[in-house]
């Protein structure tokens, strides 16, 4: 869901100092990762803010193929100790014009989601009522409404709620760790630990100087046979009602390592998500997290 899908989004204001010289001052680890993430909820529009938000709406636009494949070279790096050259390593293949299918999320604490994709002129529906989760999906002309399967439901039940997982972690029973400090896109951030109290574990990249989510670890996708990490970027911020949010996400499918060899695997073009619209609190009805009709479920509201 979008925040993953349930990924999501991001204009950030960045403080240009002497950073044009010679790049901002390096991170360093003299806040503890609880200071670092009171930091992030303060910049975010503070705690009790996101207290008193109990439902979101975000609608914009998701980027998928067009009708021209496209193929990239990255080289690859040989294996350690080999006097090999560099070689390159096709991309998969890549739709070259990306459509813009429209999209509305809602979401309602806990971990109610429901999402509303247009495509082919047809309405895709995916709900999560924050225990069962249904979809339809008439675009593949399944005009059933279909229960999540279990391992999408074990997906979305591990999905944060709506104000994400650092805001009260300590109350949702979270822990959280300074894992050093990196570079993301030439900017210093912390790389915070999340541990959820049902030990699954996601990191967070946290801006140095603005203290806003830069990238997010996300779940890990089974492509060409293999396990990839993935990478979600958040990007330019916007307040809405006080509150700051991504209204870009870039989503990166990392190449694989291909164990004992040294060389990385098939390398996949970002996918992204762009918000056009936030509401904070709207009203929504409770018959909208409910198992679709199909009466109703491919009519457009």
């Amino acid at each position: 869901m979008l925040r993953k899908l349930l990924a999501v989004g991001l204009v950030v204001v960045f403080a240009h100092s002497i950073s044009a010289a010679g790049g901002t001052p390096a991170a360093t680890a003299t806040l503890t990762a609880a200071e670092i993430v009171s930091k992030n909820v303060a910049a975010r529009g503070g705690l009790q803010a996101w207290r008193a938000v109990q439902t979101i709406s975000e609608s914009g636009k998701l980027g998928a193929g067009g009708d021209q494949r496209g193929m990239v070279a990255p080289p690859a790096t040989p294996p350690p100790g080999s006097h090999s050259k560099a070689m390159p390593l096709p991309t998969s293949p890549r739709l070259a014009k990306e459509a813009q299918l429209p999209f509305l999320m809602e979401m309602e604490r806990p971990r109610k989601v429901r999402l509303e994709l247009q495509f082919a002129g047809k309405t895709a529906i995916q709900v999560y009522d924050g225990m069962n989760g249904w979809k339809l999906r008439p675009y593949l002309n399944r005009l059933e409404v279909e229960p999540f399967t279990d391992e999408e439901s074990r997906l979305a039940s591990l999905q944060p709620d709506l104000d994400g997982p650092l805001v009260d972690y300590a109350a949702k029973g979270s822990r959280v760790e300074l894992d050093g400090t990196e570079k993301v896109n030439d900017r210093n951030t912390y790389k915070i630990k999340v541990t959820t109290k049902s030990g699954e574990v996601q990191h967070i990249w946290i801006d140095a100087e603005t203290f806003l989510e830069a990238k997010v670890e996300g779940q890990p996708r089974r492509l060409d046979g293999k396990m990839h990490p993935v990478e979600i970027y958040y990007k330019n911020y916007q307040t809405v009602s006080g509150l700051q949010f991504p209204f870009l996400f870039e989503t990166h499918v990392l190449p694989a390592e291909d164990a004992g060899k040294g060389f990385r695997g098939t390398s996949y073009p970002p996918e992204t998500i762009a918000l056009d619209k936030v509401q904070v609190n709207p009203k929504i009805d409770a018959a909208l997290f409910t198992k679709p009709q199909i009466e109703t479920a491919t009519a457009q509201r």
